[in-house]
């Protein structure tokens, strides 16, 4: 949880967001304590116990703040399918076709995908984490796809029977698979991927 006081300096956030990331990716979440992401930030203890009140709530900002620029962070070209209800189908689609280029650039990054398995690997060691990290990243891009889907359904794009909820947790799992599998994955790469999958959950239309 952000507290509440004195304006906040931006470059005092960034800068400890920035060290939080670096200190998760090279030792891990028992490596990124207080102190060791203030003395990299260049910063106090206190600045930093202004902005987070825990550890904990300090290390998912961190994560989240590594999706910068993916739909459902921020009011970016595909949250306006969630935005406006009235808009068809191929509207919302058009959307989605051109958040992706930014998204895979994105998800394809050495740090997002450290990052993403820290996440991922906090569930029972320091499940605030995940919690936070499934709060602030993945229902928000749930709420930017339910719509996209329940209007491929209404305009006959997708079969009447189907179950909206269901291809939304296969297409994260099948992207979540991806970005977890050992290897490299290049940008272009990583777009072509999120096309086939988004093809096959009715989130892209047919190429």
């Amino acid at each position: 949880m952000t507290r509440v006081g004195r304006p906040r300096s931006a470059a005092a956030d960034a800068a400890i967001l920035r060290a939080a990331r670096e200190l998760l990716v090279e030792r891990g979440i028992g490596g990124a304590s207080i102190e060791e992401v203030a003395r990299r930030a260049g910063v106090s203890k206190v600045t930093v116990y202004r902005r987070w009140d825990s550890r904990e709530a300090l290390l998912a900002a961190a994560i989240e703040s590594s999706a910068d620029g993916l739909p459902g962070r921020t009011h970016t070209e595909a949250d306006a399918a969630e935005l406006d209800p009235e808009m068809t189908y191929d509207e919302m689609v058009t959307l989605v076709a051109a958040a992706l280029p930014r998204a895979a650039e994105i998800l394809a990054s050495e740090e997002y995908r450290a990052l993403l398995a820290q996440a991922f690997g906090s569930r029972f060691t320091h499940p605030e984490i995940m919690a936070a990290y499934w709060e602030n990243h993945i229902v928000p891009r749930r709420r930017v796809a339910i719509p996209i889907l329940a209007r491929a359904v209404a305009e006959g794009r997708l079969p009447p029977e189907t179950d909206v909820e269901a291809v939304l947790d296969m297409t994260i799992g099948a992207l979540l698979y991806r970005l977890l599998r050992p290897g490299e994955i290049t940008p272009a790469e990583m777009l072509d991927h999120l096309r086939r999958v988004y093809r096959q959950a009715g989130l892209l239309p047919d190429a």
